[in-house]
C-alpha cells in the first residue's frame, strides 16, 4: 500500500492506494470506533464488496446501517437522495454517524451529498471501486446530484476523512467501466504532466488489458496531481478549473442524450476532442497536438466523436455549465500537453467549428 495526503490543513486526509486493501479494518478503525457506519453502495456492487466491509467495520466496534441504490447515472437525482436520507434516520442515525461510499462515482457523489446535508454535516469515507472513481470523482470533495438542465447542478463541497482505493477492485470492473476511467486519467495528463501523457502513450494497451502495475501507477500519480490542485485551491475559484478539461463539452453530451446513455468518461473522452480541436482554432495549440490527442483517446477505446447533437444544442446545455458567468460560456484549454487554461473570450463560431470537426460524420471521413 502507497499512502499521499490531500493537505487542507485541519481537514487534511490521507489517499491510501493498494491491491486487498478494501476490507483492511486499520484504515477504517480510527474514524469509526464507537460510531454507526451508514454504508451507501449500490446493487452491483454490493454482492462484490459489502461482506468485506462488514466483517472490517465490526472488528473497529462499528454498528453498520446497509443502504443499497440502484445502479448508473439516472440514480443521481433528488429521490434517491431522500432515499438515502430516509434511510438513516429510519435507523437512527445521529450526528456522529459517518457515511461510507461504497462504489463509483454516482455513489460517491451521493453519499457525500447527504453526508454534507444530513444533520447539517456529518463525516464520509470514500472507498471508490471503479478506475473513474480512484483517479478523479473520490478525490477533492465535489459531491452532487444531477438536473435535467445540467449535471452536478446541485451539490456541495464536503472532504471525505478518507480515500480507500483498492486497485484489486479493478478485476471486477468491465471493459467498457475501465476505459471510461482511462478518460479522467488521460485528462490529468493533458493539463498537469506532459511526461505523464508521454508514459500513458506508451502504457495505454497495458491499462485496457488491467496490469495491476500499470493501473497502481495511473491511480497514484493521478491522485497526486488532483490532490496538489485541490489543496491550492479546493473551491474551484482558479486554478481547479483546469481539471475540468473536456467537461464542458462532456457534460452537454450526457444531458443532451440523457443520463446513463453515456457514461461520463465517454462524454468526457469526446469532450477532451472537441476541446482539443477548440484550442487549435483559438489559435492556442499545435494541430499535430490536437492528433496525439485524438490518437491516445481512440486507442484507450473511447469515443472521439460525439453524439447526434447539432452544434447549438451544444451551446444551449454548455450556457448552464458552472463554469459559465453571466450567461457567458468559458472554455478550459490546452496551450500545449501539460498546460491548461480557463478562458472566456472564446469566440463561439470556433466552438461551433470544432463541434462540427468532431461529429459522427466527420469522425467517419478521417
Amino acid at each position: 500500500m502507497q499512502s499521499l495526503r490531500v493537505a487542507l490543513g485541519e481537514r487534511a486526509y490521507p489517499i491510501h492506494v493498494g491491491a486487498g486493501i478494501l476490507g483492511e479494518a486499520a484504515l477504517y478503525a480510527p474514524h469509526l470506533e464507537g460510531r454507526t457506519a451508514a454504508i451507501v453502495t449500490n446493487a452491483v456492487v454490493a454482492p462484490l464488496y459489502l461482506a468485506r466491509l462488514h466483517a472490517a467495520f465490526a472488528a473497529c466496534g462499528a454498528r453498520v446501517v446497509d443502504i443499497t441504490l440502484e445502479d448508473g447515472e439516472q440514480a443521481k437525482r433528488w429521490e434517491t437522495l431522500d432515499a438515502i436520507v430516509g434511510a438513516m434516520l429510519a435507523a437512527r442515525c445521529d450526528r456522529r454517524c459517518v457515511v461510507v461510499a461504497l462504489g463509483g462515482g454516482v455513489v460517491g457523489d451521493l453519499a457525500g451529498f447527504a453526508a454534507a446535508v444530513y444533520q447539517r454535516g456529518v463525516p464520509f469515507i470514500q472507498v471508490p471501486t471503479t478506475l473513474l472513481a480512484q483517479v478523479d470523482s473520490s478525490v477533492g470533495g465535489k459531491t452532487g446530484i444531477n438536473h435535467a438542465l445540467g449535471k452536478n447542478m446541485i451539490g456541495a463541497f464536503h472532504q471525505p476523512l478518507a480515500v480507500i482505493a483498492d486497485v484489486g477492485s479493478l478485476a471486477t470492473l468491465p471493459a467498457r467501466e475501465l476505459r471510461a476511467g482511462i478518460a479522467e486519467v488521460i485528462k490529468h495528463a493533458l493539463v498537469l504532466d506532459a511526461s505523464f501523457f508521454e508514459w500513458l502513450e506508451t502504457n495505454i494497451e497495458r491499462l485496457r488489458a488491467g496490469d495491476a502495475e500499470a493501473l497502481t501507477h495511473a491511480v497514484l500519480r493521478s491522485c497526486e496531481l488532483k490532490a496538489g490542485v485541490v489543496a491550492a485551491d479546493e473551491r474551484e475559484s482558479g486554478l481547479r478549473a483546469i481539471l475540468n478539461f473536456g467537461h464542458t463539452f462532456g457534460h452537454a453530451i450526457e444531458a443532451g442524450v440523457g443520463y446513463g446513455s453515456w457514461l461520463h468518461g465517454e462524454a468526457v473522452a469526446a469532450g477532451m476532442v472537441m476541446a482539443a480541436e477548440l484550442s487549435a482554432r483559438a489559435g492556442a495549440l499545435d494541430p499535430s497536438t490536437v492528433a496525439r490527442v485524438r490518437s491516445l483517446v481512440a486507442r484507450a477505446g473511447l469515443p472521439v466523436a460525439g453524439p447526434r447533437l447539432a452544434p447549438e444544442r451544444y451551446l444551449e446545455l454548455m450556457t448552464v455549465d458552472k463554469k459559465a458567468a453571466a450567461g457567458r460560456i468559458r472554455f478550459v484549454t490546452l496551450a500545449s500537453i501539460g498546460r491548461a487554461a480557463l478562458r472566456d473570450d472564446i469566440d463561439l463560431a470556433a466552438a461551433r467549428a470544432a463541434i462540427a470537426a468532431c461529429s459522427p460524420s466527420a469522425a467517419a471521413a478521417q
